[in-house]
């Protein structure tokens, strides 16, 4: 650990994992008892959500676990986290799609603290383009990421939440979790099928006072959409796709910021027995409201008159 001129904790990198300590004082090792401070565990935290929610739940003092697939990218986490004073944090290598980096993972977290109090499954990203032109390995990638990701690290990391005598499973899912936009089929289809898994882990879980919950976030500022839809031109396309790509592609750039999702986990993380569902966002509740109250020959006929087909 090192300190700054102001004596504020400052991150290291040692051994492939950052440290950034506490001066909360807390036990460290099964050895020796599980830790009394709050651990969390977040995936996909090199960018967008991810980092901005291990950001804010160090800053409220939990033992973040930041993982990504690529520790290399750990730079922008560790200068944020730095200029925050936002210590407790430690970055590991975890990538979602394999099954050997999180056991690795899973045993060095029972070994370091002996539990679990947060698990915020929040990595994947977004396949954008049309259906007749999108391979089906695209959709297996997809899902391998966006939905046998979360099962994966939670299947893993469950027992440990366990032991702690209940805990928090927190799921980053999207509107498109709820509503099926076009253009966007195999993302879509992940996230649906995130919010079914979701929903029936609730449900089993909850007797255990482990609170399973959705965070739906409409657009924001990160480039998850404009990665989605990058190689999908709309030159040479009819008017309906070439509206279809130019919306997608400016949502990223124009949508609202993405500190207000983190913030929302933040709260939620406090919360003794948080809800399933937390539509966040420009028109996300409304948007929600609107699907399950209006018969969808309504909803259709709005969506496609936007869209201009």
């Amino acid at each position: 650990m090192r300190r700054n001129g102001n004596g504020r904790e400052t991150a290291s990198w040692r051994g492939g994992k950052t440290w950034m300590r506490s001066r909360t004082h807390f036990k460290y090792g099964r050895k020796r008892g599980m830790v009394s401070v709050k651990i969390a565990l977040i995936t996909g935290t090199s960018s967008g959500f991810g980092l901005l929610t291990a950001l804010e739940l160090a800053k409220k003092g939990y033992r973040v676990i930041a993982t990504m697939r690529n520790p290399e990218k750990r730079h922008r986490l560790l200068e944020l986290a730095e200029k925050s004073a936002a210590g407790r944090i430690e970055v590991w290598r975890m990538d979602v799609t394999k099954e050997e980096e999180i056991d690795g993972a899973r045993k060095k977290l029972e070994d370091a603290y002996g539990k679990l109090d947060v698990l915020i499954n929040n990595a994947g990203y977004a396949t954008g383009g049309f259906f007749s032109e999108i391979e089906v390995s695209e959709w297996e990638k997809q899902f391998q990421t966006n939905f046998f990701g979360p099962v994966r690290v939670t299947r893993a990391f469950l027992p440990l939440i366990r032991k702690n005598g209940g805990g928090k499973i927190i799921n980053i899912s999207s509107v498109s979790g709820f509503f099926g936009f076009p253009g966007l089929g195999p993302y879509t289809a992940s996230k649906h099928a995130l919010e079914g898994f979701s929903e029936s882990l609730r449900l089993e879980l909850a007797p255990e006072n482990i609170w399973v919950s959705l965070v739906e976030p409409a657009a924001y500022a990160t480039d998850i959409w404009e990665k989605g839809m990058k190689n999908f031109s709309p030159e040479n396309r009819p008017k309906f796709q070439q509206r279809l790509i130019k919306m997608a592609m400016k949502a990223g750039k124009t949508g609202s910021d993405p500190t207000e999702v983190a913030r929302l986990i933040g709260k939620i993380c406090d919360e003794e027995k948080p809800g399933l569902r937390y539509p966040v966002g420009k028109g996300a509740r409304s948007l929600y409201r609107w699907k399950a109250l209006l018969p969808w020959r309504l909803v259709e006929r709005a969506v496609l008159k936007k869209l201009g087909g």
